[in-house]
């Protein structure tokens, strides 16, 4: 027992480790499910109407989740202020059928992405030698691009981002920790041009100080 209490003592990580190793770097992956739930495919394919009759179909909906770099250094155990890049995919294929359902063509190289940067902040509220509790909040550029155009003919767009994470935890080991973060990232150009609603609300994350 006092064998694997000083163990765990030499592996954890104490409140005044923030001053010696006050930088962090993560990656890590996050899900799709506003995408899955936005983009996915089509219900019914029209089969009565006359084979000249052409209809164009996204199918075969591509989510490549997301992938995401931090960097934050902590200027107190309870606070660090750092940047993130994320970045996350959809592809799928325009399918071209007539009026009797039949494919007439296909095309596999569509897709958008959302290019997220921002500042970040996180406050750890819980603070334990093996596990923290916290909250953060990054606020940022979301640059959506793709082989799609808007009204004006543009393949990009550039809007405001948000990602918020309500509740996160990070089991520490020595340099080495992982996170599990819950909450969700936004990204709009105005009320008509979402690019990103509560996406990413499960991320995890594997990350190390020094």
């Amino acid at each position: 027992m006092l064998l694997c209490a000083i163990t765990a003592c030499m592996f954890a990580e104490t409140k005044t480790d923030f001053i010696y190793r006050p930088n962090e770097v993560r990656i890590g992956w996050g899900d799709q499910l506003f995408e899955s739930l936005m983009w996915h495919n089509p219900t019914a394919v029209i089969t009565s109407m006359p084979e000249s009759y052409e209809q164009t179909y996204r199918e075969r909906f591509r989510h490549n989740q997301h992938l995401w770099a931090e960097y934050q250094r902590r200027f107190a155990h309870w606070f660090a202020l750092g940047a993130m890049v994320d970045i996350s995919e959809v592809g799928w294929d325009n399918v071209v059928r007539n009026g009797a359902g039949t494919e007439l063509s296909r095309d596999k190289k569509h897709y958008f992405y959302n290019l997220v940067i921002m500042p970040t902040f996180r406050f750890t509220y819980f603070f334990h030698p093996n596990v923290n509790i916290y909250s953060g909040l990054g606020i940022g550029l979301g640059i959506n691009g793709g082989t799609e155009t808007n009204g004006k003919g543009k393949r990009t767009d550039v809007g405001a981002a948000v990602n918020l994470t309500v509740v996160g935890v990070s089991a520490n080991y020595d340099r080495w920790f992982w996170t599990l973060d819950l909450g969700g990232m936004y990204s709009l150009k105005d009320a008509n041009t979402i690019f990103m609603a509560s996406s990413r609300i499960i991320s995890i994350g594997l990350g190390a100080r020094f």
